[in-house]
């Protein structure tokens, strides 16, 4: 029985009946793998009955989330930090034990296990020494290609390996050498080694060939085929394995704990992202950073980084994904439309998938919105089985995931980008000068290298301690969102995820409660919370509320300034190209759809000389900014009613 066919037959009902636990109706229950304090009713473990798995959301629980084949391991084991490949192969045959499989338990079979050695290729080159298997037996894994067995006066080799795919076959290259006689030719034969016919056919070709017993073959043979099974098994099983981040110490545990208890932890957080490396861009970063960590939560977010050719979007990517660890980060530049429904059910599980550029994920634009939004995706396939029958098979993959991407293009993918926040990089002539200074002052060896991977390894710690926990928001029916934002119910809904999103980062800052029914765990957004997700979406907010795109909308001020400074209330467009040094095909786009939208109109010229413009309405920009402003009156009067009724807060208050 295969793995998969495992974790799709045993339920997790069952396996939490074997060791004796009792989840609620919602399927909450205390978590076996951490301790608790005496007499606490909080149960942080959840189990989902539909995908058979679980998910602690404590935070000093290693055990995360996983499957029943990781439950079963952690019973057995005691432990949610280290476990071998040894342990989850006993958490296998119990898992089989569990569905009635049973397990063999022959001493051939016993044998073979204990000679398959773990390696970097998937085995260890190491020889066995002969007493290991008995009656100078042995069985050598050389590398994955070669594959050496030694019985007495009778070597064989399999040339080429195994393939670990499709266990109703064991198609190989042997060779067969006389260890008594090295001078006898050895004979190399390719067969079924499941194929009777082939085998005995074999068998005869050799005893001829290399001078032994047909019996002294046979016997040979079959022992090879059972060692080479448990060998195929055991690298199967090596594959199924996720691998795991290593663990911070308990020393930089502890420091990553101390950071996340200041009370300054926003403004520490961003220093620490500057001195990692990363120059200027200090909202942009320090959203980038919370939305990625906002892949352990239920409903994680989702960023796009807008932007010119060469203005540092992957950069800055880049930069803030490598504080998240490997296994938890998804990354690719292209693929095909259908790679994503091939993966793993649960390979991009809560984690963050990076998109070098979007250009390069045109054909997975739809999968990549379902994970989004219904954070699963399916498709059914035709396939041929081995009797050669045609089926249809269902592919699945679930998320939930954290997408982040880089494009060019704002309005090619308008129906993933109202799925995210948009962040537009700073293209100011100050921001370019201070990534100039940085790659001067690299180019000289005069950067603190040691003090950037310090920087680095905190905020890699800081990722991996902290846990998932339910945020409840008891402001959330007093909040609103600027009025002229376009896709208000999207919008309004990324607004509250940050701000839970905020409040989650301060965990560590926010006193636990638990739910005196269920017993689940939460913390409370706190009025500090909505404060830093105000000044922090503040200009996305403003993005989302302006019809114009934000390169056009900076071109529009750019011209607005320039005017004022001239003191003119007209321009020929030819008078700005000189000016902004910009293509003269791009400023006449940009003009072209100013007068579409009524911010400019012609007031003189003609098509020779070029046409005279005047812009019409000098202050919208500025109505937009005081529209945003709703997001801190609305705070203002919160703080105010709390102050009144004595620091706690009134929910009868009204909202503006």
């Amino acid at each position: 029985m295969e793995i998969k066919e495992i974790k799709a037959q045993l339920s997790i009902t069952t396996v939490l009946q074997h060791y004796n636990l009792q989840p609620t109706g919602k399927g909450a229950l205390q978590c076996p793998f951490h301790e608790t304090k005496p007499g606490s009713r909080k149960k942080t473990l959840q189990v989902y009955t539909d995908t058979n798995r679980y998910q602690c959301f404590h935070k000093d629980c290693s055990a995360g989330n996983g499957d029943v084949i990781d439950f079963i391991m952690y019973m057995e084991t005691k432990s949610a930090t280290v476990n071998t490949s040894a342990d989850r192969h006993e958490a296998i045959q119990k898992a089989k034990a569990l569905l009635g499989v049973k397990a063999p338990k022959s001493k051939d079979t016993q044998d073979a296990h204990s000679d398959v050695c773990p390696g970097p290729t998937g085995a260890s080159g190491t020889p066995r020494h002969p007493e290991e298997l008995g009656s100078g037996v042995t069985f050598t894994i050389i590398n994955k290609e070669q594959l050496h067995y030694r019985d007495g006066s009778l070597e064989i080799t399999v040339l080429g390996g195994i393939r670990l795919e499709g266990l109703d076959r064991m198609r190989c290259t042997l060779k067969l050498a006389s260890a008594t006689q090295p001078h006898r030719p050895a004979l190399r034969h390719t067969l079924d080694l499941y194929n009777d016919d082939q085998l005995q056919k074999l068998t005869r070709k050799a005893a001829t060939h290399l001078e032994l017993g047909t019996s002294k073959i046979t016997t040979s043979l079959y022992q090879l085929l059972d060692h080479l099974e448990n060998y195929r098994l055991e690298a199967n099983a090596r594959q199924e394995e996720k691998p795991r981040t290593p663990e911070p110490s308990p020393e930089a545990r502890q420091q990553a704990l101390n950071f996340l208890q200041h009370p300054d932890l926003m403004e520490r957080t961003n220093t620490l992202l500057g001195q990692s490396g990363i120059t200027g861009e200090d909202t942009n970063r320090q959203i980038l950073w919370l939305v990625y960590g906002s892949r352990k939560r239920p409903k994680p977010l989702h960023v796009i980084c807008l932007g010119a050719s060469g203005t540092g979007k992957t950069y800055l990517q880049e930069k803030v994904a490598r504080f998240i660890p490997e296994s938890e980060k998804f990354t690719f530049t292209a693929s095909s439309e259908n790679a994503f429904y091939y993966l793993e059910p649960y390979d991009l599980c809560h984690k963050v998938v990076l998109v070098e550029d979007m250009d390069g994920a045109q054909s997975l634009l739809y999968p990549l919105r379902e994970l989004q939004t219904k954070q699963w995706i399916s498709k059914v396939v035709p396939i041929k089985d081995s009797q050669g029958n045609i089926k249809t098979r269902k592919l699945e993959v679930y998320g939930p995931i954290s997408l982040s991407g880089t494009t060019t293009h704002e309005s090619l993918y308008e129906d993933n980008a109202n799925r995210c926040l948009l962040l537009h990089l700073d293209t100011t002539h100050r921001q370019q000068e201070s990534i100039m200074d940085y790659q001067r002052k690299q180019s000289a060896g005069k950067i603190d290298t040691i003090a950037e991977h310090k920087a680095t390894q905190l905020l890699q710690n800081i990722q991996q301690v902290l846990a998932p926990i339910k945020i409840v928001n008891p402001y959330a029916e007093h909040l609103r969102i600027p009025g002229q934002c376009f896709k208000p119910l999207r919008t309004h809904e990324h607004y509250l995820q940050f701000i839970e999103t905020v409040t989650w980062y301060h965990q560590y800052q926010r006193p636990e409660q638990a739910d005196p029914e269920t017993g689940e765990v939460y913390i409370n957004t706190t009025l500090e919370d909505i404060a830093i997700a105000n000044k922090l979406l503040k200009d996305i907010l403003l993005t989302k509320s302006d019809e114009l795109p934000q390169a056009l909308r900076h071109f529009f001020e750019q011209l607005k300034n320039w005017l004022r400074s001239q003191n003119q209330e007209s321009f020929y467009s030819k008078t700005l190209r000189t000016h902004f040094r910009t293509y003269p095909m791009k400023i006449n786009r940009y003009i072209r759809t100013l007068e579409q939208y009524g911010y400019l109109q012609k007031t003189g010229g003609n098509r020779k000389q070029g046409y005279e413009y005047e812009i019409t309405d000098w202050e919208d920009y500025t109505r937009l900014q005081a529209g945003v402003n709703i997001l801190d009156e609305l705070l203002k009067k919160l703080k105010s009613t709390k102050t009144k009724a004595g620091g706690k807060y009134n929910t009868s208050i009204t909202t503006v």
